[in-house]
């Protein structure tokens, strides 16, 4: 929905069936619209797994609540935890950036 139906309706018109425009024409351009709510989405999963951990989901919070059970270290466990949270957001912001950039680059 989010393409133009001239660019179907130019694409039959140059002879391509229906599977071909849809992948060569239709989907590469609706990849370029979706890929920032996508990758949003993901990265919003991401955090919420921090939030799963106190709903019994085995994840590094959780792992980090039973380190400091057994160490009594109040602060470093959860310190811990939320600099690798920290570090792979950035991670997936830093390569999610760089795509759009080369798919806008792309539009050029």
């Amino acid at each position: 929905m989010s393409i133009d139906k001239g660019q179907f309706e130019a694409s039959r018109s140059l002879g391509f069936d229906y599977r071909k425009t849809m992948i060569l024409i239709i989907l590469p351009q609706a990849f370029k619209n979706v890929l920032p709510a996508l990758g949003n989405e993901f990265i919003v999963l991401l955090k919420e797994t921090s939030v799963a951990g106190y709903v019994a989901v085995q994840d590094l919070t959780y792992v980090a609540n039973l380190i400091r059970s057994r160490t009594y270290e109040a602060f470093f466990p959860l310190i811990t935890t939320a600099v690798i949270y920290l570090v792979l957001v950035m991670i997936l912001t830093f390569f999610l950036g760089k795509l759009e950039r080369r798919l806008r680059n792309s539009d050029h």
